[in-house]
């Protein structure tokens, strides 16, 4: 295996990574905002008020994604076997 395979594996990874974990990230960032938002208008300092809506809000993304999520991480682990004899 050379550098320029090692490279393109590590960019496949990355990218595989980025496609499943972000749009869990961005909803948790935009829930984040909101709860935020919401308690510096209330003046309510809750720790649970920012958690719980974060984990339904995470629930529900793999409720939705989950099975698109899955699929890509299967097609990358794929890819990686498929790439074993060029080693």
């Amino acid at each position: 295996m050379n550098d320029l395979q090692v490279v393109d594996v590590a960019r496949d990874a990355i990218w595989t990574g980025t496609l499943v974990a972000g749009p869990i990230l961005l909803v948790v960032l935009l829930v984040g905002v909101v709860v935020g938002i919401f308690q510096a208008a209330t003046s309510i300092n809750e720790m649970t008020l920012s958690f719980l809506p974060k984990l339904i809000a995470v629930t529900l993304v793999f409720l939705v994604l989950g099975s698109w999520q899955l699929q890509i991480l299967v097609d990358f682990a794929r890819r990686i076997f498929e790439r074993i004899p060029d080693v």
